[in-house]
């Protein structure tokens, strides 16, 4: 950006599945930064464009049918407009579905924002035989109207060109769009309008009509900051407001709200009129409908969803084996050099096992985190995620949660790969306080992405043959385990009726593959980040409790050592070059020395003495102190959970180990088996949140004793499970 280009900052909005982000995406390109909005945790997005001299800085607000601020999504989105003071605000609309998607349009024209109306899918318009007027439609809203097709690029040129036009007359915008809202409400709106200009109140920030309506509509927000503001004129406003309510409950048998949504459609109906034309003789059923009859079909449907679901884990493994490989490689090359070039010492067992073999465990499985994150961005674009939800409502509903639970549970890994804390976050969209609350307590169960690691390990070295179908299985049981937990405690400690599930299904669409690449590439990045400051950080302390305190210089007797060899041996774990197949003749040399020492260090360490004295209990589940050390860590960040078992590994495999990785590591080792594995995939699925999930859960129930009880509860019945299942499978294998 040259100090010359004058700066235009553009709001972008938009109802969701409007192309919004897409038309962010084709604008922006790679120049786009993402992070949250200060004080809370709804992610905000920023590009820049470049063109004649300007430079446009588009803010993709979070997808909005309404100003009326019902969610945090909705709140953020109408405060950036009226607080931020955007030069433009961008609404992204529907071509195909005008009137609902009009109803934004017309609020942000009432809040007096100077508008430019983006008509996208314009390609869907022409598919359904529709004509639209643009023209006509231009001169009826007062704003500029640009036809785009975002996802192939088209008028993207026009609607920069039309952005830096209307920079330079923005005296052309008109005041605030007024509408009659009927003669029940109209007279009450006046007395509100004079209430609030004869008394300044909030008219520093909004147009007075405008704060009227949101009174009428009885907007928490507004209400609560008029009060703060001027308590008398607040009383003032709300005493009109009841009134006005109590007469539309009387005659009408409705509310102010509903009458004012009613003459708004009534208002985007005429506006319409003339505007859009439809082809009546053609008689042809619309793709997206022909593509449901089968794909939301109530048994082939469920069907073909659990055959998507295998097919993405089936190419992640195809396609992610050889990449994965070459990593391990590079890794464990990257630690022999270290071991071959720093003198011995605790620096190299720091930089060696603490931070190559911790956070290169965790690296290891990016390429396959790629291609699960590349599909499930397919499936998202393309429009079938919507039809997942819709299927699955009716399973929802039994086991008391509400349709719209869905997408919180697939954002938290209902197909592998999410995060549970924008998961969490997702369940603002539910309206029931006690539905929201099932929600978020049994969201963090799904397969994200910081478990997949463990899984993926333990899929490959237990599961060679049927890696794809373990995994699946392993999404099943996160799925079935959220589901009776929901059912338990909605049938307990938070019972409350259901309420009605409505979703709008979009039509499906080709993604482009620059959406994907995007898509693909913000989640992968989260993930490295993640894994180069938290996970480096956490790995650099479990480190250090592993290696302290050292052990005394006489270190053990020969007699001490001899016995450690013959219990390795005993345990088949003396496989490396110079260990003898019996102990009756022992030469105790360098390398056999060493070996013992590390063993006896790591568990000397106050790691290692954490891990011996849980092992009597966690046994149950066939966990070991390795295990448990490891666990422990997991409660700041499942990754961590890899990165420890590779420090510890690393730690005890002593400086004259050939290099290895840390699959290689469980394969060698005896204490190892299936039981093990399942056992710690059941109990790494299901028991307590991360830390960060934990902090999402207390902020969004309102309250920390949730986020407890979600830490005691799901550890404990986590480890039941695992425990029972490691006993039964005992008793079979």
């Amino acid at each position: 950006m040259k100090q010359t280009d004058q700066k235009i900052t553009i709001a972008l909005t938009g109802n969701p599945n409007s192309g919004k982000t897409t038309l962010f995406n084709t604008l922006t390109g790679s120049r786009q930064h993402v992070g949250n909005y200060p004080g809370i945790t709804v992610e905000k997005k920023e590009g820049l464009v470049e063109s004649a001299g300007y430079v446009l800085h588009f803010v993709d607000l979070p997808g909005t049918y309404s100003l009326t601020a019902y969610s945090q999504e909705e709140l953020v989105a109408r405060n950036f407009m009226v607080r931020e003071n955007p030069d433009l605000v961008v609404d992204v609309v529907n071509a195909a579905s005008l009137e609902r998607n009009l109803y934004l349009a017309v609020q942000i024209l009432e809040l007096g924002a100077p508008l430019v109306l983006v008509l996208n899918m314009m390609d869907e318009v022409r598919k359904k035989g529709m004509t639209l007027d643009t023209g006509l439609l231009e001169q009826r809203m007062g704003c500029r109207v640009v036809e785009t097709v975002a996802r192939q690029g088209k008028g993207k040129k026009e609607l920069i060109d039309t952005i830096i036009s209307l920079n330079s007359r923005k005296e052309d915008f008109k005041s605030p769009l007024e509408i009659s809202y009927g003669p029940d409400l109209d007279p009450a709106l006046k007395e509100m309008e004079d209430i609030i200009r004869e008394n300044a109140f909030l008219t520093d920030i909004y147009p007075a009509r405008w704060v009227a309506l949101k009174y009428l509509e009885s907007d928490e927000e507004i209400i609560s900051e008029g009060r703060r503001k001027s308590p008398d004129t607040s009383t003032r406003l709300e005493d009109v407001t009841n009134k006005v309510a109590d007469h539309c409950l009387k005659t009408l048998k409705t509310y102010p709200e509903a009458v004012i949504a009613d003459y708004r459609y009534g208002f985007i109906s005429s506006l319409l009129k003339d505007v859009v034309t439809r082809d009546q003789q053609r008689q042809r059923i619309e793709m997206s409908d022909q593509l449901d009859k089968f794909l939301t079909h109530r048994l082939l449907g469920p069907l073909f969803m659990i055959f998507v679901l295998y097919m993405v884990y089936s190419l992640t493994f195809l396609v992610g084996d050889i990449p994965l490989s070459l990593i391990e490689d590079f890794f464990g090359w990257m630690g022999e050099v270290v071991r071959r070039t720093m003198p011995d010492g605790l620096l190299q067992s720091l930089v060696a096992s603490g931070i190559i073999d911790g956070v290169g465990a965790v690296l290891s499985f990016v390429p396959l985190l790629m291609i699960i994150f590349f599909c499930i961005a397919f499936l998202e674009d393309s429009g079938y995620m919507a039809r997942v939800a819709y299927m699955l409502d009716r399973v929802f509903r039994y086991f008391g949660l509400h349709g719209c639970s869905i997408m919180p549970f697939i954002v938290s890994g209902g197909i592998a790969g999410g995060c549970a804390v924008p998961g969490i976050m997702a369940a603002r969209t539910l309206r029931s306080p006690k539905e929201k609350l099932a929600t978020v307590l049994t969201a963090p169960f799904m397969t994200c992405g910081a478990k997949l690691p463990i899984f993926l390990l333990l899929a490959g070295v237990f599961f060679p043959a049927n890696q794809a179908l373990a995994l699946f299985l392993i999404t099943l049981l996160a799925w079935a385990s959220a589901l009776l937990v929901s059912k338990l405690l909605r049938a307990t400690i938070i019972r409350g009726a259901a309420t009605p599930f409505v979703m709008e299904l979009p039509p499906y669409r080709l993604p482009t593959l620059q959406g994907l690449l995007i898509h693909t590439w913000e989640r992968t990045w989260q993930y490295i980040k993640k894994a180069g400051t938290i996970i480096l950080a956490i790995s650099i302390l479990i480190w250090a409790a592993m290696t302290f305190p050292q052990l005394p210089d006489n270190g053990f007797s020969d007699e001490e050592i001899q016995g450690v060899i013959a219990e390795r041996d005993f345990r088949g774990l003396n496989t490396a070059p110079g260990f003898p197949a019996n102990t009756d003749d022992i030469t105790l040399e360098e390398e056999q020395i060493e070996l013992v020492l590390a063993e006896r260090q790591l568990a000397h360490s106050y790691a290692g003495r954490m891990g011996t004295f849980l092992e009597p209990v966690t046994s149950w589940a066939g966990f070991d102190w390795r295990i448990n050390i490891s666990l422990v860590g997991g409660f700041a960040a499942k990754e961590v959970i890899i990165s420890t078992l590779g420090t510890a590994y690393s730690l005890e495999a002593g400086e004259e180990d050939d290099p290895t990785s840390l699959s290689d590591h469980i394969r060698q080792d005896p204490d190892w088996d299936t039981k093990r594995a399942v056992s710690l995939i059941i109990f790494v699925l299901l028991y307590a949140p991360c830390f960060v999930a934990v902090v999402a859960i207390a902020r969004e129930s309102g309250a920390w004793r949730w986020a407890v009880f979600a830490m005691v509860f799901n550890t404990v019945f986590a480890f039941g499970f695992s425990t029972a299942v490691y006993q039964t499978l005992k008793l079979f294998i």
